[in-house]
C-alpha cells in the first residue's frame, strides 16, 4: 500500500480513551455527574484571576469594564506535577497553563485507554491539540522585566509547543500540530487527526484542546463585542438568549483505525464515523454565521460518514446561546439532518454549553466527550435553561426537538448516531459523526473474564513519590467500593500492562475485591498487611566518558 493511499476509507476510527477537566468536574466522572444531575457548573470569577468588583459594570460599553461577573472555571488551573514529567521549577513557571492541562490530561487519557504511556515512545503517534487563547503570554510579558525576559518564555508560550511538548515528553513520532480555528479548534483537531490515520502518517492519535481563563482583558473584548451573556447564563435556543458564557478546561481523547482497535483487542467507546471542514467564505461578516455553509459542512461528514441524515438521532449543537447564532444554526441542521427523516423521529439538539460554558478553542472536544458519556450511559443529559422556546426559529417547520429533560438513549433498531458541531468566529466550520461501538467490539469489551476465587492475582502500583503512591493507593481503593463487581483479573492486567512504573512501588496479592481494597488501605495508612510488598526501585546508573581533547570543544 502506497503511503498516500486511505487505509480507513469506510471503516471509521475508535476512541479508545478519554480524559478531561471542566468546570465543576475534575474528571470525566465527575463530568457525568455533572450532565446527568443537569447541574450548571458556572460560577463567579475567582479572586486568583481577576478583581471581579473591580471590573464589573452592567453597561457592556464602559470602558475597561467587563458586563458578567460569571464563568465556567476549574480548580488549581496553574497547578502542576512538574517534576512527574521531568521538568524544572524554573521552566514550568514559564510554560502557559494551557499546555500543563494539555500534558497531564493526554496522559490520563492514555493511560484511560489500557495503554502504558512509556509504551508510546518511538511509535507514529500523533499530537493534534486545540488552542486559541494567549492570556498567558500577556501576563508574564506585563510581569517579567527586560532583564528578567529569557528563553524558556518563548518556547513555554508558543502555541506549537501546546502539542510538541507531548510529543516530546511521550517520546512520540507522529505529527504533532497546534490547531487555531478560535471555537472550532479541537473539533478540526479531530478532522485533521482522523486524515492523518486515515492516510498513515500516524497510527495512534492523542487529540483534543484545552482554554484557560486568566486575564480581564480578553474577556473585555468578548464584552464590549457584546458576545457576552449578562447574567451568566448560557440560554441556547431560548427566547432569552443573549450572548455565551466563557468557560475553561481540558479534554483529550486517544484515537485509532477501527480495524486495528478491533484487532488489538482495545475498548472501543465510540466511533468517528466520518467528519468535515469548510470555510464561510465571503460572508455577512467575519464574525457572522453562515447558514448555508454549516448545512454544506455537515452534509460533506454525513456523506464521509457513509450515514444517511435520517439516521443520526442527536446534535450536540454549537449552540453558544446569542440570539443571531442560534437560529442560523438550527435551521441549518433541520434543513441537513431533515433529508428523508421520519416524521415521528424528530432530531433531538442539545449543548453542552448550558452546562460548563463556552470553552472556545476547547468547545469541540467537551461535546464530543459529552456525546461519549452519553453513548456509554445510553441516556442524554438535559439541556439546560431552555424555558420559552426562541420566536426567532421557525419550530412548526423544523424536524428537532431540544432535550429538555433527561432522555433514554434506544437504539430503535439502529445504532445509535450523533453529529457534533463546533463553528469558528474565523468562519471555520467543522462537523463530526459518532456512533457507538459496533456490536461485535462492545460484546468482546463486556465479555467477563475467566474468574476463580481461589486464584490470587498481582495488583502492582507505581508512582513517582511515596505521598503519590498513597494517593494512587487511596483512588484504587475509592473506585473500587464505586465498582464492587468488576473484575479483578482484568484490574490487576490492566495495572501491570497498561500503565508505566516508577521509582516507588507495591505489589499486592488478593484474591477478592474485598481482599484487594483491605491491602489498599493498609498501603495508604503505611499498615503491614499480607501480600503487600513495598519497595522502591532504582535503576543503576550509566557511565559515560568525555574526552574533551583540549577542552575547548566536545
Amino acid at each position: 500500500m502506497r503511503a498516500h493511499e486511505p487505509q480507513a476509507e469506510a471503516q471509521g476510527f475508535a476512541i479508545i480513551g478519554y480524559a478531561a477537566r471542566f468546570p465543576g468536574a475534575a474528571d470525566v466522572d465527575e463530568f457525568w455527574d455533572v450532565l446527568r444531575q443537569g447541574r450548571d457548573a458556572i460560577s463567579e470569577v475567582p479572586s486568583d484571576r481577576w478583581d471581579v468588583n473591580e471590573f464589573y459594570d452592567p453597561d457592556p460599553d464602559a470602558p475597561g469594564k467587563i458586563v458578567t461577573r460569571r464563568a465556567g472555571f476549574i480548580d488549581d488551573v496553574t497547578g502542576f506535577d512538574a517534576p512527574f514529567f521531568g521538568l524544572s521549577n524554573r521552566e514550568t513557571m514559564l510554560i502557559d497553563p494551557q499546555h500543563r492541562l494539555l500534558l497531564e490530561t493526554a496522559w490520563q487519557a492514555v493511560e484511560h485507554s489500557g495503554t502504558a504511556p512509556s509504551s508510546l515512545a518511538n511509535t507514529k503517534t500523533g499530537v493534534f491539540m486545540g488552542l486559541g487563547t494567549h492570556d498567558y503570554l500577556g501576563l508574564i510579558s506585563e510581569q517579567l522585566s527586560y532583564e528578567e525576559i529569557e528563553a524558556y518564555v518563548a518556547i513555554g508560550t508558543s502555541a506549537a509547543a501546546g502539542a510538541g511538548r507531548i510529543s516530546y515528553g511521550l517520546g512520540l513520532q507522529g505529527p504533532a500540530v497546534t490547531v487555531d480555528t478560535a471555537c472550532s479548534s479541537s473539533l478540526v483537531a479531530i478532522h485533521q487527526a482522523c486524515q492523518a490515520l486515515r492516510y498513515g502518517e500516524c497510527d495512534l492519535a492523542l487529540v483534543g484542546g484545552a482554554n484557560a481563563l486568566l486575564s480581564a482583558k480578553t474577556a473585555m473584548t468578548f464584552s464590549h463585542a457584546h458576545m457576552l451573556a449578562p447574567d451568566g447564563k448560557c440560554k441556547t435556543f431560548d427566547a432569552s438568549a443573549d450572548g455565551y458564557v466563557r468557560g475553561e478546561g481540558c479534554g483529550v481523547i486517544v484515537v485509532k483505525r477501527l480495524a486495528d482497535a478491533i484487532r488489538d483487542g482495545d475498548r472501543i467507546r465510540a466511533v468517528i464515523r466520518g467528519s468535515a471542514i469548510n470555510q464561510d467564505g465571503a460572508s455577512g461578516g467575519l464574525t457572522v454565521p453562515n447558514g448555508v455553509a454549516q448545512q454544506r459542512v455537515i452534509a460533506e461528514a454525513l456523506q464521509s460518514a457513509g450515514v444517511a441524515p435520517g439516521d443520526v438521532g442527536y446534535l450536540e449543537a454549537h449552540g453558544t446561546g446569542t440570539s443571531l447564532g442560534d437560529p442560523i444554526e438550527i435551521q441549518a441542521a433541520g434543513a441537513a439532518f431533515g433529508k428523508g427523516r421520519e416524521a415521528d423521529r424528530p432530531l433531538l439538539i442539545g449543548s453542552v454549553k448550558t452546562n460548563i460554558g463556552h470553552l472556545e478553542a476547547a468547545a469541540g472536544i467537551a461535546g464530543v466527550i459529552k456525546v461519549i458519556l452519553a453513548l456509554e450511559h445510553e441516556v442524554l443529559p438535559k439541556h439546560l435553561h431552555f424555558q420559552k422556546p426562541s420566536p426567532h426559529i421557525p419550530w412548526d417547520r423544523l424536524p428537532v426537538r431540544v432535550v429538555d429533560e433527561a432522555t433514554p438513549w434506544v437504539r430503535d433498531g439502529r445504532p445509535r448516531i450523533a453529529g457534533v458541531s463546533s463553528f469558528g468566529f474565523s468562519g471555520t466550520n467543522s462537523h463530526v459523526i459518532i456512533s457507538e461501538a459496533p456490536a461485535e467490539a462492545a460484546q468482546a469489551a463486556a465479555a467477563p473474564a475467566p474468574s476463580d476465587e481461589r486464584r490470587f492475582s498481582l495488583l502492582p502500583l507505581s508512582a513517582r513519590s511515596r505521598e503519590a503512591l498513597v494517593q494512587l493507593a487511596q483512588e484504587y481503593r475509592g473506585w473500587l467500593a464505586d465498582h464492587p463487581d468488576a473484575p479483578l483479573a482484568d484490574i490487576c492486567f490492566t495495572a501491570g500492562a497498561g500503565r508505566s512504573h516508577f521509582e516507588h512501588r507495591a505489589a499486592l496479592l488478593v484474591n477478592s475485591t474485598e481482599s484487594a481494597r483491605e491491602a489498599l488501605g493498609a498501603l495508604a495508612d503505611d499498615r503491614p498487611a499480607p501480600g503487600l510488598v513495598r519497595g522502591d526501585c532504582v535503576d543503576r546508573p550509566k557511565t559515560a566518558w568525555l574526552f574533551t581533547g583540549q577542552g575547548s570543544q566536545y
